[in-house]
């Protein structure tokens, strides 16, 4: 009797999961269910990244038969991607995903440079250019850990693919944008319009991305300034910055301070009205954030003369195209480099001196 064909949205799991009802389930291989609580089936999670966890904690990956990209992916799901932050590990499991059903049966020797494209050229045009982006570079790590694993001895598409992702964003947001912001007035007094106000100043001042300046504790205002360090470099560089304190930076940390509710010791500096962050600490999205942001931008192009809606991301551009020299503009943000505070930060357009016309 033929093995019962699996359904289409399965194709993409692991062997034995399965996606039904909003959750992920593993079909525990028979004698193995003591292993699994006594459960023929068992309950993995509503999300990739919880089922991936949650199945990473009971199951070992067979590394004695890593024969071909599936039980590849399966690995590097269970050993690597669990070590990335949460937003990473979310891109990376959707990017999985997509990966699985073209490159399973494959072995790492066999991909080429020209599968790359061809996978980038279909998924692009239905996911875009920069999803499509994100995938092949997943893919590419992966083939750089069989290359530590010993599987291969050189990983096929190292120096092999260039690939163009979106084009950064050129929306600057000119000093009278956020004049009109600042003055916004309500008819109805609005905590969240007076906390967005505040941010948008603390942005300006600081150059913090979103998640830097939600993270942020009162615990880490101390006597020299501003102590923190960048998520997106946690886990690599590692590195503290230090805001040095301004009078105009101490009297704008006062004024949050003050907005309600009563904050002290270790919390947070942006709080909701129950005290509790704007983002979540488990996965690390905004979307509390998020939400009060497009509260606030619908009134700011209701009741302002602000005729085009900008992101909140656009305010870290604002910042760094409002510094003096590329230099402090990269060492506001953080970066290591001024490549990408070039290229994607600094937004106002460069001024040139016209060569004098021959006689």
């Amino acid at each position: 009797m033929a093995p019962k064909k699996r359904n289409k949205e399965n194709n993409p799991l692991p062997k034995g999961w399965r996606f039904r009802y909003g959750t992920y389930w593993y079909r525990v291989p028979p004698g193995l269910e003591r292993e699994w609580d006594n459960k023929k089936e068992f309950r993995l999670g509503k999300s990739l990244a919880e089922a991936y966890k949650v199945w990473a904690e009971r199951i070992q990956p067979d590394t004695s038969a890593l024969n071909n990209m599936r039980k590849i992916f399966d690995r590097y799901a269970l050993e690597v991607i669990p070590e990335k932050a949460a937003k990473t590990q979310e891109s990376n499991l959707i990017s999985l995903k997509k990966l699985r059903p073209v490159f399973d049966v494959m072995q790492p020797q066999d991909i080429k440079p020209v599968y790359a494209y061809q996978y980038y050229d279909s998924k692009s045009k239905k996911h875009g250019n920069t999803a499509a982006k994100h995938d092949i570079q997943l893919l590419r790590h992966v083939l750089t850990k069989c290359v530590q694993w010993g599987l291969i001895d050189v990983n096929p598409l190292m120096g092999q693919i260039r690939l163009e992702g979106s084009k950064p964003r050129t929306r600057l947001v000119e000093d009278w944008e956020i004049t009109e912001c600042l003055n916004l007035k309500p008819k109805i007094k609005s905590r969240a319009v007076v906390l967005a106000k505040l941010y948008i100043q603390l942005k300006l001042m600081t150059g913090l991305s979103r998640i830097d300046l939600l993270q942020l504790k009162l615990s880490d205002l101390k006597e020299d300034g501003i102590h923190y360090q960048r998520q997106k470099t946690k886990n690599t560089t590692g590195k503290r910055i230090i805001v040095e304190w301004t009078d105009e930076l101490k009297e704008l940390i006062d004024e949050i301070k003050k907005l309600a509710p009563y904050r002290i010791g270790d919390v947070y500096l942006f709080v909701t009205r129950k005290g509790k962050p704007y983002f979540d600490p488990e996965t690390m999205k905004c979307n509390a954030f998020d939400s009060l942001w497009q509260r606030f931008m619908k009134r700011v192009m209701e009741l302002t003369k602000v005729t085009e809606r900008f992101h909140e991301h656009d305010l870290r551009a604002k910042a760094a195209s409002d510094s003096e020299t590329l230099e402090e503009a990269s060492k506001l943000l953080g970066h290591s480099s001024t490549e990408i505070t070039n290229r994607v930060y600094r937004r106002k357009p460069t001024t040139v001196t016209p060569l004098k016309r021959k006689t």
